[in-house]
């Protein structure tokens, strides 16, 4: 990706090129003048709650948005919620969100801030956590509900759907984007970015900034990058995801398994470019696999990635290293092992989805399908043998000694 110019009329058009909005409309170009006459960098913020460990693509999108703010000169503020992620984001959701133990929160904060530095720069980073502003007195509290009406609240999209389905909102939930709002009082924000699904929400920073007598600070928002689904946006919660910490040969099986229909929208927020219609989209796929993992696991992963991917879906050989698993005597009887136990414990399947598979000649030993509804296998098969379910799970088994 190139570099913003260092002039705010060019760095503005280069920032905003590809927000949905950029909202006020030229409000980017005003405050990149005001900040550079007045000599300091701007503040742009960004809020995530730690409801899950890691992060994934779909993440990466908003996060290279900031990071071009760093490369022009600018700070991020990157906000843990370990004190928004106890009331939880209504944004998207049909039904409220369980409640996380705190040392969850704690433990999944740790996690993320290490992720997100994978694609920011820590020295250009200043990261807060919202509990410090949030665990206020209660006659702050007051002051700071006071400022928002139930009707302004009730103007987001899931509440409305939600009480047209007559399904319930909490208080709870609609205490979410006031406490959300006041994160940009705290931290004095220039600018929030959030994907689209958050424009209620940073919107409504700007009003309570402005009760607080601070400038409204100026909305970005980014497109949602679709999972390997090609459908529903990506998340864990949908299976549908792309984890920065993957290991490269996951990585770039995932992406094989995008959508043709999904390339150009994976090529434009990934990559930043357009993907060359020279080439066939399967080459195209390989290409955006390799510099996927190369950004985060290096050229040879990359390399060797694509290479385990063609052992498996090319060569329909087996993966150079193998995982080996133990069976247990006490797993043998009258020397036979129960294959449907086995696949439980160690592919983590269900026995009925091992059954399933077994019933469709879907597992495989040493290359060749075992025999429909196949349960149980002598241990001289299986003993040093190589188990496969799927096309991707190989695991070797070995009987214990």
């Amino acid at each position: 990706m190139s570099k913003p110019d260092s002039e705010p009329p060019a760095q503005a058009a280069y920032l905003e090129r590809n927000a949905v909005e950029s909202l006020p409309a030229g409000g980017l170009l005003t405050r990149l003048q005001t900040a550079s006459e007045a000599g300091r960098p701007l503040r742009v913020k960004l809020g995530i709650d730690p409801t899950a460990p890691d992060i994934h693509l779909g993440h990466v999108v908003v996060l290279q948005k900031l990071r071009e703010f760093q490369d022009a000169g600018h700070t991020v503020v990157l906000i843990i919620g370990d004190f928004t992620a106890r009331i939880g984001d209504p944004s998207g959701r049909s039904v409220l969100r369980p409640v996380l133990e705190p040392a969850e929160i704690e433990a999944n904060a740790k996690t993320f801030q290490d992720q997100a530095f994978k694609v920011l720069d820590p020295d250009r980073t200043e990261v807060r956590f919202n509990g410090e502003w949030l665990d206020m007195s209660m006659s702050n509290l007051l002051k700071l509900l006071r400022i928002v009406t139930v009707a302004r609240v009730l103007e987001r999209d899931d509440f409305q759907q939600r009480m047209l389905d007559s399904k319930p909102v909490s208080m709870l939930e609609l205490l979410y984007p006031v406490m959300q709002g006041y994160d940009s009082v705290a931290v004095e924000s220039d600018i929030e970015l959030g994907g689209t699904d958050q424009k209620f929400n940073l919107l409504l920073g700007r009003d309570i900034q402005q009760a607080y007598d601070q400038p409204p600070q100026l909305v970005m928002t980014m497109p949602i990058l679709p999972g390997t689904d090609g459908e529903r946006r990506m998340s864990k919660s949908y299976g549908n995801y792309i984890g920065v910490t993957e290991a490269p040969e996951d990585m770039f099986g995932k992406v094989m398994r995008v959508p043709d229909t999904s390339m150009d929208t994976y090529y434009e927020l990934l990559l930043g470019e357009a993907r060359d219609p020279a080439l066939a989209l399967v080459e195209a796929k390989r290409s955006l696999g390799r510099r996927i993992v190369e950004r985060f696991h290096g050229p040879e992963a990359a390399s060797a990635a694509e290479a385990h991917f063609d052992r498996l879906h090319k060569e329909h050989r087996a993966p150079d290293e193998i995982e080996e698993v133990i069976l247990e005597r006490d797993q043998v009887k009258n020397g036979q092992a129960h294959l449907p136990a086995l696949l439980a414990d160690h592919f983590g399947l269900s026995r009925s989805e091992a059954r399933r598979l077994l019933g469709q000649g879907g597992v495989k030993l040493e290359g060749e399908a075992l025999a429909a509804g196949q349960l149980d296998i002598a241990t001289d098969r299986l003993d040093g043998a190589v188990l496969q379910v799927g096309k991707r799970k190989f695991k070797r088994v070995r009987l214990e000694s």
